[in-house]
């Protein structure tokens, strides 16, 4: 799966496909939706980390921004980037950072005030074998249009969230999480939520809707059947939090991909085998090879056990919450 080694991480096989078909691979670039004096609110491609994180030497949003500023001659010690929040490295979106001390000790108390809104919209797998609404009357499976999971969250040895069982949940370091999700539009494969979030825990969409047997389209981490984008099918959209500084009220919205849409509608009744399966099912959907066929005499690995682990407890969670 990945270079192995004291020290190194071994690497994802969606990122190591990124590495090789991705036009972009490391040199993607940030879009600013404004800016001034103590503000900087950005879109943030996927693919792109948000902030450094130590040991990594890969180009982050906060570095560009960082880059931005000295080229204009505007950089200094008082006016540079400051981080506010985060977004995945695989997830696109709205982003702010402050410009300043006094900027992101106001925009940060904004975000646990309450006084900020993230709206999120996702490309999620419909559960294995479901096909939507059914004739003469609701699948069990089908969830209302809109809901809220309230569901604690835990992290595995690999720092990947998932939902702990109940005897887990005493166990383990399990926090509160809670998510409002509405549905936009529901496929024969895939559905398109669009999400909000009353706290914002790491993985917390990703986890949350894998909990409830959707796990989002190109997410290896949460074994996903689908990777119809090359990417993690998560874009946040749109972002409302008040000036630090005026007390304005600021929103910002980037739409996600009409393609998401458009690929929700039509559904993917026979999806290319993701490259994270492909170890296991080399063959292609036309051979006509099952998903379920094991590769013969292939030892798994610990990363791949630990996976497992908490898939299995999530899947326990929410068969004794029912």
């Amino acid at each position: 799966m990945g270079t192995k080694g004291r020290g190194v991480h071994p690497v994802k096989a969606s990122t190591a496909y990124k590495r090789e078909h991705k036009a972009d691979y490391g040199r993607e670039r940030i879009r600013i939706l404004y800016e001034d004096q103590d503000i900087i609110v950005i879109e943030k491609p996927s693919g792109m980390l948000s902030v450094p994180y130590p040991g990594s030497k890969a180009r982050t949003a906060l570095d560009v921004i960082e880059k931005i500023l000295r080229g204009r001659g505007s950089w200094s010690k008082s006016h540079r980037p400051f981080t506010v929040h985060r977004l995945d490295r695989d997830t696109s979106g709205v982003m702010v950072f402050a410009l300043s001390e006094a900027a992101q000790r106001k925009l940060v108390a904004c975000w646990h005030d309450g006084n900020t809104r993230k709206v999120y919209r996702a490309v999620a797998e419909n559960p294995a074998g479901f096909k939507g609404r059914q004739e003469g009357g609701q699948d069990a499976r089908e969830l209302p249009e809109n809901g809220t999971i309230d569901q604690p969250l835990a992290e595995n040895a690999y720092h990947v969230a998932y939902v702990p069982g109940r005897e887990d949940e005493r166990r383990s370091n399990a926090v509160r999480a809670v998510t409002h999700y509405r549905i936009i539009m529901r496929g024969p494969t895939h559905t398109l939520f669009e999400l909000t979030l009353d706290t914002g825990k790491k993985n917390q969409i990703r986890a949350h809707l894998s909990f409830l047997g959707r796990p989002l389209a190109g997410d290896e981490n949460y074994r996903a059947r689908t990777d119809p984008f090359h990417r993690l099918a998560l874009h946040a959209r749109r972002l409302e939090f008040l000036h630090p500084m005026t007390g304005e009220k600021m929103s910002f919205e980037v739409p996600e991909d009409k393609s998401w849409l458009e690929y929700v509608e039509k559904g993917d009744s026979r999806p290319e085998i993701p490259v994270w399966k492909e170890e296991k099912h080399p063959r292609r959907r036309e051979e006509g090879m099952p998903d379920s066929v094991p590769k013969p005499n292939r030892r798994v690995s610990a990363r791949e056990k630990a996976h497992g682990s908490y898939t299995e407890l999530a899947s326990r969670a929410h068969r004794s919450s029912r």
